[in-house]
């Protein structure tokens, strides 16, 4: 026996408590199912490609060049691209915490507890952090297949999801 009558090993014990897991909100209809993500997604890239191609018609600028090569990081592409997605969907984003995509399918993404999720978070960490993996040699595909398959876990949180700490419900 240890110390005040109770077992040497009881001493060295974890605690004993009970701590639930963090649970998806599941307000406003739970989450969006997976096509819903995957069309809201489709729809977001038919948006970008278009304004892509706008852009490349109406300047100097050519997101299709050849130049440098299937591997070489075209950062230009990459920081034009990424500022064409902030400027269309930054403001749904900021108020609703949707794209173009996800308003026309009826899905929002909040933060894991069911709050909004800043601008910030949603561009920086839901988006920039994947759109800089897409580029880093022998990084950027095993990220992007990674993320794509998470998906299928019954939270339905793929890898950016995670990253960002929100979840996509049914608006």
């Amino acid at each position: 026996m240890g110390e005040a009558g109770t077992p040497a090993d009881a001493r060295y014990a974890p605690p004993r408590s009970h701590v639930d897991d963090i649970a998806a909100p599941e307000e406003a209809g739970g989450l969006a199912t997976r096509m819903q993500r995957f069309w809201a997604a489709m729809l977001d890239l038919g948006i970008g490609l278009g304004l892509m191609a706008v852009a490349s018609a109406v300047t100097p600028w050519n997101p299709w060049s050849a130049e440098g090569g299937w591997w070489t990081p075209q950062w230009l592409n990459i920081g034009l691209s990424f500022l064409l997605f902030s400027v269309v969907h930054g403001v749904p984003l900021a108020r609703r915490g949707q794209t173009v995509g996800k308003m026309v399918l009826g899905i929002r993404i909040v933060r894991i507890d069911g709050s909004r999720a800043s601008l910030g978070r949603l561009l920086g960490l839901r988006y920039g952090i994947g759109t800089l993996a897409t580029v880093i040699p022998a990084i950027g595909q095993p990220y992007a297949l990674v993320d794509a398959l998470l998906i299928f876990r019954k939270s339905r949180r793929c890898l950016h999801d995670v990253i960002a700490d929100t979840v996509v419900l049914k608006a």
